[in-house]
């Protein structure tokens, strides 16, 4: 179809847009915001495999919220501590919870004469009994960093919720638990849990895409005012830029795709992609205007000539988020289709929308009268004599640059933290720190326990193996409670001996016959999550601090080993697992699945490259400035110590994406050059003035675009954005420097 069909009908396709945009904005408000561990979760592991079927036979180990209620006069205050038992107890009544442990609700077992019984821990109507109370709680390994913190400032209510609370059930959950806490007065308080991070964390996606949005609109407009001035101009290149993202998150809604942690990437994204494919269309669109040419002969030559390079640009940003795919985490995966999507329609939008309207206004109203003052020309004339005069001294810093490079790449690690990646100065990351600092902090260890073939679950040569790795745990520093058939064990024989304190020990095995027969006869809470229905497998719950995911590694297998030299396999055989150490299992696959995203991303530029134009040396010369910002990032990362995880990792699929956009622009217009004049330098020099000018503004648009991200409060965004925004400045030095000195030796 001719490109006159589109003229005739140019108008048409305007209305056509502005009703898909409108469309689109009704279903804005029904965008679905989602977040939960489990879309972290590195599919086809062997070790999540075995994590979820020990889910199905026990629990999920991020089924519960903690809720610290600070006292600073102590928590062993009689009002208090009726408040919190008052507060315990309606939580208990929601349809959400189905246990809970409090300080006020924390009883020992005893021994009746009528049986086994229990008995309440704390007597607050007696002053004198509740500090001695409060001293045998204070050094009690069930109470202390679980219910009760070192100092005894903070007590801690632990919710054990229903599996799998999706993030609507989350939002209503914690409405009910602020209310609770409201009501009975407890305004100091710290909460951790899966439903807390699920409502906070969504919310913190919507104010991300909402700032995001509007700082980038502004530094947008703020931009297209410097470079048109026209109001026409202005007004023509906004809208196109509006237009693609209203529809952008318009056919996500309509597609029914949720957006995760990383959506506030997309409004920048899809505002600087847009923005640069207008961009280059404008720009040659006035080239022609200036020339003389009327508008339908300056459109069908700007689409001839930037349509197809444009066309070619979206393809390979496409490739390049396309390459996610590769990577094993769903929201991963998730945001490289997204962001294709985006890239292709962006291009549609300037295509079908742009230059529709760019024909609607005459050369007057687009292009400023006094062109004499345009710099720019010049400005690209002295680069090019620079690159000329200097060969021998940019290829030197390109090798200085490739060692530089490399020392940077070889201090890169792994080894991130949960809360690197929560929200700077928000209450959810504060109440992190709280947990980390007052009890036993958030990650989940779990380690199951096989029992061998020849023991039951109750034999003693089980306990006292199971003890002995629970007391080796706890030896740790970085590890303060865990839970066990060890602990049951300990506390009836503690009920047994009259529920003294210093009775609470791993009997001896002569003692044991009778802690036997009472555990057969004791009805106790959470046993049902501690022994599978088989009863040929158990579990010790505990949990870690958030030390990094390289040191969580190198303390597992430090138990590992332990194990091997003290446990016998014939008894008990264990094996580590857990939320935390599946999360942890992306630092092994993000190196893998990022060459192999970019091996990919290589294969089809070079496809597309080759098809465009059909010289293998051109070939090489695009791919070679490209390699250059992916070689800077990932220096940076080294020099910076950040570590290169899950969410940083995308990085270099947006910044190959869109790096390679500039120097398709540039071949291409050296490609044309060439056709037409026969000569190389002058070919080099026409390359300079019209694409060097176009790559210059969109560089710069994305250098300050991507800067926007420095606004947010979720790390990594602020990373991610620094790190493409100065990346991309190199590939823009890369591509006027490296490139046309590449082109002379090469003698393409």
């Amino acid at each position: 179809m001719s490109f006159d069909f589109f003229y005739k009908y140019r108008r048409g396709l305007i209305a056509l847009f502005v009703l898909l945009t409108i469309g689109s904005a009704f279903l804005l408000p029904q965008v679905k915001f989602n977040f939960s561990f489990e879309q972290f979760f590195p599919q086809g592991d062997k070790d999540l495999e075995f994590f979820q079927n020990f889910v199905n036979e026990f629990e999920t180990d991020d089924n519960f919220l903690l809720i610290a209620l600070e006292h600073e006069d102590g928590v062993f205050d009689s009002t208090f501590l009726e408040n919190v038992r008052a507060f315990s107890l309606e939580c208990k009544a929601l349809e959400e919870v189905r246990s809970v442990q409090a300080l006020p609700l924390f009883r020992y077992p005893v021994m009746t004469p009528f049986g086994p019984n229990s008995v309440a821990a704390l007597h607050w109507d007696d002053e004198e009994r509740l500090l001695q109370d409060s001293i045998r709680l204070m050094s009690d390994e069930r109470v202390r960093f679980n219910l009760l913190n070192k100092d005894g400032t903070a007590t801690a209510v632990v919710l054990k919720t229903i599996d799998g609370m999706q993030i609507e059930a989350s939002k209503s959950f914690m409405k009910a638990i602020n209310s609770a806490l409201e009501k009975h007065e407890l305004d100091q308080y710290y909460m951790l849990g899966r439903a807390y991070f699920q409502t906070e964390l969504s919310a913190m996606q919507f104010r991300e895409i909402m700032v995001s949005t509007i700082i980038s609109g502004f530094l947008i407009s703020l931009i297209m005012i410097v470079l048109y001035k026209k109001p026409w101009s202005i007004f023509v290149a906004l809208s196109s830029i509006g237009v693609g993202l209203v529809l952008f998150l318009g056919l996500l809604t309509l597609l029914d795709r949720e957006l995760t942690i990383m959506a506030a990437l997309y409004p920048v994204l899809m505002l600087i992609v847009g923005t640069s494919d207008v961009v280059h269309i404008m720009t040659k669109y006035f080239d022609e205007l200036k020339k003389g040419f009327q508008r339908k002969a300056a459109i069908l030559t700007t689409i001839k000539q930037i349509g197809l390079a444009t066309l070619l640009t979206s393809l390979t940003t496409a490739a390049g988020f396309a390459t996610l795919l590769s990577s094993r985490i769903g929201p991963i995966r998730d945001f490289g289709v997204n962001s294709a999507i985006g890239v292709v329609l962006a291009f549609i939008v300037v295509i079908l929308f742009t230059c529709p309207m760019l024909t609607l206004f005459s050369k007057s109203q687009l292009v400023p009268e006094d062109v004499s003052k345009d710099k720019w020309p010049g400005w690209m004339l002295q680069f090019y004599e620079w690159t000329n005069r200097n060969r021998r001294e940019v290829f030197i810093a390109f090798m200085a640059f490739l060692v530089l490079s490399a020392w940077g790449i070889s201090m890169i690690h792994t080894n991130y933290a949960i809360e690197e990646n929560l929200p700077r100065g928000q209450k959810i990351t504060e109440d992190f720190q709280y947990f980390e600092n007052e009890f036993a902090g958030f990650r989940p260890l779990e380690i199951a326990v096989f029992i061998g073939e020849d023991y039951e679950v109750y034999d003693y040569e089980v306990l006292r193996s199971i003890h002995e790795l629970q007391e080796y745990i706890l030896s740790k520093e970085e590890i303060q409670t865990a839970f066990s058939l060890s602990t049951l064990v300990k506390s009836i024989n503690q009920m047994n001996n009259s529920n003294r304190s210093e009775a609470y020990v791993f009997p001896e095995r002569e003692a044991y016959p009778k802690v036997r027969r009472l555990m057969n006869r004791t009805k106790m809470s959470g046993l049902d999550l501690l022994i599978s229905k088989d009863r040929r497998k158990t579990r010790i719950s505990s949990k870690i601090k958030d030390i990094g995911s390289e040191n969580i590694g190198v303390l597992g297998d430090d138990i590992d080993g332990w194990i091997a030299a003290n446990i016998d396999s014939s008894v008990v055989q264990f094996k580590q697992t857990g939320t935390g150490i599946i999360l942890d299992k992306n630092s092994e696959f993000v190196r893998e699945s990022l060459l192999s995203g970019l091996g990919i991303a290589l294969l089809i530029v070079s496809v597309l490259m080759g098809l465009l134009f059909r010289r293998f040396k051109v070939l090489l010369l695009a791919l070679i400035p490209n390699i250059i910002p992916l070689l800077f990032a990932a220096a940076l990362l080294g020099y910076f110590n950040v570590a290169l995880e899950a969410g940083i990792s995308i990085v270099f699929a947006i910044i190959f994406g869109i790096a390679v956009d500039d120097t398709i622009h540039f071949l291409s217009k050296y490609k044309l050059a060439m056709d037409e004049l026969k000569d190389r330098e002058a070919a080099l020099l026409v390359s300079y003035k019209e694409a060097g000018k176009a790559i210059v503004f969109t560089s710069i648009i994305l250098f300050f675009g991507f800067l926007v991200l420095l606004f947010s409060s979720h790390p990594p965004s602020v990373t991610i954005g620094a790190l493409i925004s100065v990346t991309l400045l190199s590939a823009l030095i890369a591509d006027l420097t490296i490139l046309p000195v590449l082109i002379r030796f090469f003698k393409i």
